[in-house]
């Protein structure tokens, strides 16, 4: 297996196992990212609720994670745990994160080209009945098939 795969079968895993936490503490479970940082592996949780979060959120949802992962080892070898609030750039990950911020300003980056280009940055206009997001810029529409988002964000800043 490699690191690609491997990184994924951790994430679902994480996600499968933290997500009810996150649920029962009021939170939404943003994104879950492991990556090799210079110091390790770092396995990262963004997380938010309504009002936005707070760092006593985030290192009451450590503890409990931390022992939750001893508990269950979905992860080899060693890393750094990290949780975080998602910041005012919000990562936009699930096609309802897309329905939930549509008429605000995103950042989107594809795996692969459409129409030539692979960054788009525009006013959010919503999804299609394909699942493709809506992004209005530079005075052009485009539609951007969910599959072929690498990364994409709130654009505030």
């Amino acid at each position: 297996m490699n690191f690609e795969e491997r990184k994924r079968h951790i994430e679902q895993r994480v996600s499968e196992l933290v997500e009810p936490l996150t649920d029962y503490n009021g939170l939404e479970l943003v994104l879950v990212e492991f990556t090799k940082g210079p110091r390790g592996n770092i396995l990262r949780l963004v997380i938010d609720k309504e009002g936005g979060v707070t760092l006593d959120d985030c290192s009451r949802l450590s503890r409990v994670v931390s022992d939750l992962l001893d508990v269950h080892d979905p992860v080899p070898g060693s890393y750094n745990l990290e949780v975080s609030s998602p910041g005012i750039n919000r990562p936009l990950v699930t096609l309802n994160d897309y329905d939930r911020f549509s008429g605000k300003k995103i950042f989107v980056r594809t795996r692969e080209p459409i129409d030539g280009r692979r960054k788009f940055k525009g006013l959010l206009i919503g999804v299609s009945d394909n699942d493709e997001i809506i992004i209005e810029g530079s005075g052009e529409q485009f539609l951007v098939p969910f599959d072929l988002i690498n990364k994409a964000r709130l654009d505030i800043l």
